[in-house]
């Protein structure tokens, strides 16, 4: 009889826990809880959105112009892709699902820039799921047709290793060269251009013309185009609205099966990248949150968003396009070493803390300040 109750109060638990947490459908607003229920101290709460809201991104509003400006001493660099003005600051802070908070216009349809990696991540997640890729340390000449990575050096190149921003690819894709993007500060343009290239696997280099070769290769792969792919696989899934987007460059189409489809970027340092709202980030990282789960539907393997937030080798910071919160040159003091997070120029995060179960979103709070954000939420509760 004793075995029996326990078993019983087991269920019990369990049931309870899972109804905890809350998945809003398509269209449904989100369901709140108050701080109180969330255990957290509302005046230090009100403290901490009042932090967001007066620590906005100090660049322009026209991100036509912010984007010239924050990558003027690119070599070539050029508007290629979709620009937006942007709004005002935003976020969502979700517990268990349930929304504590939040500030902004979350419906507005802002860029993402590098928030769009974690996205690109999670359709590489989904092609090692269904079998397309057998394996992140195969090599990437493999799965591509053409001499992409043709030559000794790309060659060697795994799919790991592009996800890890540490491949140190060579070459020129859609008119952008890989030594003109973020090239060092010191030096001319002739030792950026024929500098030795890193041994691939040793050396992080954050490099969107890489970035957007990881995004032609799953082209390959797919053989569809990545926003019908993110959008059936994961996007309609969790309820995400109709107004996100994902762009690439003008020129970026690509002849696959005699139909032209447009190779996507992995952020928005030329234009492109993902557009979306506040909202529909909150359900991507409530899908992280609950280990590639959503409501009772595992749609991303729980081994691949492990795999996803374990840090490389050559930077404990990051993963497979996930920033993580390990002691090293990106932590967050005051904050759990578990989080990870997406982030974007301009200021826009998607912040997992799977310990307090917590997500949140912020929008266009200056990139510097995050830490100290992230740090008065978690002194909040």
């Amino acid at each position: 009889m004793k075995n029996t109750y326990f078993f019983l109060l087991v269920i019990i638990v369990q049931f309870t826990n899972a109804q905890d947490y809350y998945f809003p459908e398509r269209n449904e607003s989100w369901q709140p809880i108050s701080p109180v229920e969330a255990s957290i101290d509302s005046n230090k709460l009100d403290a901490v959105i009042a932090f967001a809201k007066a620590n906005e991104y100090s660049g322009s509003r026209d991100l036509r112009i912010a984007i010239l400006e924050g990558f003027k001493s690119e070599p070539f660099h050029e508007i290629q892709g979709p620009t937006k003005k942007r709004g005002g600051p935003a976020g969502m802070i979700l517990k268990n699902g349930k929304l504590v908070t939040q500030w902004g216009d979350t419906k507005r349809v802002d860029m993402t820039f590098s928030v769009t990696k974690s996205f690109l991540s999670t359709v590489a997640g989904l092609a090692v799921d269904q079998g397309l890729i057998a394996n992140v340390d195969d090599k990437v000449q493999s799965y591509v047709w053409d001499d992409t990575f043709a030559g000794r050096h790309n060659s060697q190149i795994t799919w790991s290793q592009l996800l890890q921003q540490n491949s140190a690819w060579q070459g020129t894709l859609f008119g952008g060269q890989d030594w003109a993007d973020r090239p060092p500060r010191e030096g001319g343009i002739d030792d950026w251009k024929y500098a030795k290239p890193a041994t691939p696997g040793t050396v992080m280099e954050y490099n969107d013309v890489r970035v957007n070769v990881l995004a032609y290769s799953l082209l390959q792969v797919w053989r569809q185009p990545l926003p019908q792919v993110l959008k059936e696989h994961v996007m309609d899934r969790i309820g995400a609205s109709t107004t996100w987007r994902w762009y690439g460059y003008k020129d970026a189409w690509v002849d696959v099966d005699g139909l032209q489809m447009k190779s996507v970027t992995g952020g928005g340092h030329s234009g492109a990248g993902m557009f979306i709202n506040t909202e529909d980030m909150a359900r991507f990282g409530m899908l992280f949150l609950k280990n590639g789960k959503w409501n009772d539907q595992q749609l991303i393997s729980s081994e691949w968003i492990d795999a996803a937030i374990t840090p490389s080798q050559p930077n404990v910071n990051y993963g497979f396009m996930w920033w993580l919160n390990q002691k090293g040159p990106r932590h967050w003091n005051g904050v759990g070493e578990d989080v990870f997070y997406a982030a974007g120029f301009g200021g826009n995060f998607i912040v997992v803390d799977r310990k307090n179960d917590l997500v949140v979103v912020t929008r266009w709070l200056e990139p510097s300040k995050i830490g100290v954000f992230m740090k008065n939420l978690i002194d909040a509760f």
